[in-house]
């Protein structure tokens, strides 16, 4: 379809497990989750058992600067392999699938499993691609991971897209339509580690013309005054797909100067990549703020400092439940909690922030810390430092330790997301978490990527 590939999709050939073996020992979680939890992938490998698992074909990342890093990349090559040669997948799905998947939170996110052109995605900062990064990529972070997807016979997806589509003519639809049609699933099954449910539907032939429109009515609607489209915003796994784009710019260069044509270019499997979209409007996709918290730094001078930088006043809350609904109340409200003497205060800074809190708070931390070190090097002092935190319970437990200041975020606005990203680029590293760990996305299609010459 040519519309699609104006739109930056590609209708892939999807592999799926065969009937006979198990969703819940097959299909595993992300591998850029539980970094610092060995004991979480240990038990993976025992749901898994002896049976085949999408665990043997990928590299989580807790093993990733282990000295048998290498042993482990060769093993994952050989395994795809095997898998594909013991013909242990179902005949392939050609068109997209249509998922819902349960978490263990009871809640049901919708998405829509399809290919997107690496030419159309591009991570550097203020970007006119049709696929934009959301955070911050860290180009050191890609050539490790490059090793794993170069030889590989197959990939399999981990990365969410997100798409601005508060009408839900897109993901939502196609649920509607594959279920009036009477469509069958292709795989049902709970997942492993009480991690909930999840259920696909093929979306092909017809099905296909409707979610064309979709995308063309949404590329329509997303479009910016200099005509470039900002159609789809990576929210999970940006490293992953940066990494893919690295490996097909690599292979398009050396094919190019073998002389290669267009076409054989246009037809390289290494040129897609697998990818969940999600509707960013979907009630299941929780968005969470990443909270800040700051050590060896003067809590007066930081709370001033973000005052002057950000505009607003500073108002002292009573305690932890009014600074969590001052927060709460206004999107450019930031909580700082801090030890002052023996008692612990909570203060907020009301400021005049419409974007994302975070992509106008980080810089102006970033500043701070770097002329706090530069003061703590001279007074031979403890230099500061500055932490990521989940959840405001974990906030509050540290802002309550001596030396210690805890921001508070508030809530990522959905509305003002794509606008934020299209004005100022990318947002900071660690700006926000879609979901809970166990709530990302598992490992459960695959599509071969082998290169034959």
């Amino acid at each position: 379809m040519k519309k699609l590939e104006m739109l930056g999709l590609y209708i892939p050939e999807i592999l799926l497990p065969a009937d006979s073996i198990p969703i819940s020992s097959w299909a595993v979680i992300a591998c850029d989750q539980y970094t610092q939890d060995r004991e979480y992938w240990k038990k993976a490998a025992d749901a898994a058992g002896t049976n085949p698992s999408t665990l043997q074909l990928i590299l989580p990342e807790v093993y990733l600067n282990d000295e048998d890093k290498t042993r482990r990349i060769k093993a994952v090559h050989q395994t795809m392999q095997a898998y594909r040669d013991a013909q242990l997948f179902k005949p392939p799905v050609t068109g997209f699938i249509y998922i819902e998947r349960t978490t263990a939170y009871g809640r049901i996110r919708k998405g829509l499993v399809a290919a997107v052109d690496l030419e159309t995605y591009e991570w550097k900062p203020f970007s006119k691609a049709l696929i934009r990064a959301t955070e911050a990529t860290i180009p050191e972070r890609i050539p490790p991971r490059m090793e794993i997807r170069r030889g590989a016979a197959l990939e399999l997806p981990h990365i969410m897209l997100l798409v601005n589509d508060p009408e839900h003519r897109l993901v939502e639809a196609a649920g509607t339509a594959v279920k009036e049609a009477g469509i069958k699933p292709v795989y049902d099954g709970d997942l492993m580690l009480d991690s909930g449910h999840v259920t696909g539907w093929p979306v092909q032939k017809k099905l296909l013309d409707n979610t064309v429109s979709a995308l063309d009515y949404i590329a329509n609607n997303n479009t910016e005054p200099d005509g470039s489209v900002f159609l789809f915003a990576v929210g999970d796994g940006n490293h992953s797909l940066a990494t893919a784009k690295a490996v097909w710019d690599e292979y398009k260069t050396s094919r190019i100067q073998s002389g290669v044509s267009e076409t054989e270019l246009k037809n390289s499997p290494l040129r897609y990549a697998l990818v969940e979209i999600v509707n960013i409007y979907d009630e299941g996709l929780t968005f969470e703020p990443i909270h800040r918290v700051l050590f060896h730094v003067d809590s007066g001078q930081l709370i001033t400092y973000c005052q002057e930088q950000l505009g607003g006043i500073i108002e002292d809350c009573a305690g932890e439940n009014e600074l969590q609904e001052a927060v709460h109340a206004g999107g450019g409200t930031f909580g700082f909690v801090y030890c002052d003497g023996n008692s612990v205060r909570y203060q907020c800074l009301k400021t005049p922030v419409t974007a994302l809190a975070v992509s106008k708070l980080q810089p102006v931390l970033d500043v701070f810390i770097k002329a706090a070190e530069m003061r703590a090097a001279y007074l031979q002092k403890d230099s500061p430092e500055i932490d990521y935190i989940h959840g405001s319970e974990e906030v509050f437990r540290l802002g309550k330790q001596p030396g210690t200041v805890a921001v508070l975020l508030p809530p990522v606005a959905k509305d003002c997301f794509f606008s934020t990203i299209a004005e100022n680029g990318p947002l900071p590293r660690k700006s926000f978490s879609m979901g809970e760990a166990s709530e990302k996305r598992f490992y459960l299609e695959a599509r071969s990527i082998a290169v034959t010459n």
